[in-house]
Formats: C-alpha cells, structure tokens, sequence
C-alpha cells in the first residue's frame, strides 16, 4: 500500500485442492498504474508441492507481491464454538491442519445434522455480502478442503495475512472471491464448467460480456483491466472459467493494495477473516 505500483506485483490465484496438470492451480499475475491493471502472464501449478514451493519464493530485493486467493481464509466464529475448537486463528488452523479430510467431513456432517433445516452452515459475516459458500461446506465447492489444502502452506512459508496471522510485508495474501465481482457484472449467469459437455455458447458469451465489462472498468472497483487480443481470446477460450476466475481475483488485490488496511472493515473479525472488497456498512460501498 506505501509502496509504489511500479515495485508491487498484483497475483489472482485460482485455487485446486487437487491440482493437476488438467486441472491446475491458475496465477494471473500484473502490475497496476493507476486504475489501470494490465495482465503480465499466466502461470499453472499442478501440485500441492508447486504451490508450496511458490509460496516460499522470497520476493526480489525492492519487490513485493499483494495477491486475491479463491479460498477461505477462516471459519465462522459460532462453528468454532459450537465444536469447540481453538478461537485463536493460528491455534485453530494448527488444529484443522492436524485433522484428515475425512474427519473434517465427518464433523461438519454431524454439525449439520444435528442442526434444523435451513440453518444447516454456520455462516462467516462475510459470506452474505459476498454471496459467498460457507467455508465449512466440504461439497459442491468443496471449500472447506481449499482451506485446508491452501492456508496451511501460506503460513509455513511465512506469507502475511492482514487481519489473521503477521508475516513477510513482501508477501501478502487476501482472501478473494471471483463470484462477487462477476455478479456484479453480469448478474447470475452462468459463465464457466468444468463439464465440457456445459461448456456452452451461452456461457462462452457471458465470459466474452464479462471480459468486456473488467476491459471498460464497469464495476464499482473503479479499474480497467489491459488484456491483449490474444490474453482476450485465451480467457474466453477457457470454458471452464479458472483462468478468468485468476483475473477476476487479480482485479480484487489491485483494489485492494490500494486501500487502507487492504479495504478491510475494522470491525472484522479476527478468527474469520474478511472476503476483499465484500460491502460493508462501515467503509460505505466497498
């Protein structure tokens, strides 16, 4: 935020709990000027092991990074309580990084189980606002294991989470969420599947009507995004929507890197963290 967009790199992951090479790990990565945030290069990682790797990098002498990650950060405070596990952040990801996938599931199930239909999650304040899965939903997006696979490398190697955990200033990660900025461009419809069978006309427009909305700075973010002819045509190309979704968190942490505390309301909360540039009453629109 004090340095200058020259020396800053702006990063959109699109995130895999089970990356591979057909399914990778997407990196958008730019640099803003302005309100102008131009796409430098793509990058994919198809392990676990190349995300952790990638994290570690220790930034260029004179360089830092600020990206947007499509995975939560935190879980509701009333789920950690219920369950009873540690209402510190760092205690608790120790806690849930201890803990297989299998057991992760099979708690939050009991938890939903034993709850009345239509409250079944436990919600973070953010969720509503952001329009976004809760984070210890484990299906449908499997969430809850994106935080498990994708949180716990970011604090081994150091990287800084505003508002959670304190680490290299060089390296710094927020939590985004490509979803709230593509409704707010195109509404609810449907631009991307993993299903190449849905990949359809229909949603190959609506990436096209999504691309143009981000190149005309549309959205309240106030920025317009650079892509060449041929970046264009590579993200409206990609029927399943990962790289575009990389873009779209790109866009959120250049927002971000210029705003105070990283556009965070004061009042979050420090066990859930917050979803970058999710309305907020506090700060006003964003």
């Amino acid at each position: 935020m004090s340095s200058s967009s020259s020396s800053l790199t702006l990063i959109g992951v699109d995130f895999s709990s089970a990356p591979t090479a057909r399914k990778p790990i997407r990196l958008a990565i730019g640099r803003r000027q302005g309100a102008v945030v131009r796409l430098e290069s793509q990058r994919a990682l198809t392990s676990l092991t190349d995300y952790a790797a990638w994290l570690a990098e220790p930034a260029a002498p004179g360089q830092r990074w600020v990206g947007g990650f499509d995975l939560p950060f935190g879980h509701s405070r009333e789920l950690v309580t219920t369950l009873g596990w540690p209402t510190e952040w760092a205690p608790l990801m120790a806690h849930y990084a201890a803990l297989s996938r299998e057991q992760i599931r099979d708690t939050f199930a009991a938890f939903c189980a034993a709850r009345p239909v239509g409250k079944k999650f436990a919600h973070r304040v953010c969720d509503g606002p952001a329009g976004a899965s809760p984070s210890m939903k484990w299906v449908n997006p499997p969430v809850a294991f994106m935080m498990h696979a994708g949180v716990p490398p970011m604090i081994q190697a150091g990287v800084s989470l505003p508002g959670l955990h304190a680490g290299d200033p060089d390296r710094v990660a927020l939590e985004a969420y490509p979803g709230l900025l593509a409704r707010e461009l195109i509404g609810s419809r449907s631009y991307k599947s993993d299903d190449k069978a849905k990949q359809t006309p229909e949603r190959l427009i609506a990436r096209k009507d999504l691309i143009d909305a981000l190149e005309q700075g549309r959205s309240r973010l106030g920025l317009r995004l650079k892509l060449s002819h041929a970046q264009r045509d590579e993200l409206a190309d990609d029927g399943s929507g990962d790289k575009l979704d990389a873009v779209l968190c790109l866009l959120q942490a250049a927002w971000a890197s210029e705003q105070p505390q990283y556009g965070m309301p004061a009042d979050a909360d420090p066990l859930e963290g917050w979803i970058v540039s999710t309305p907020h009453a506090a700060g006003g629109s964003a």
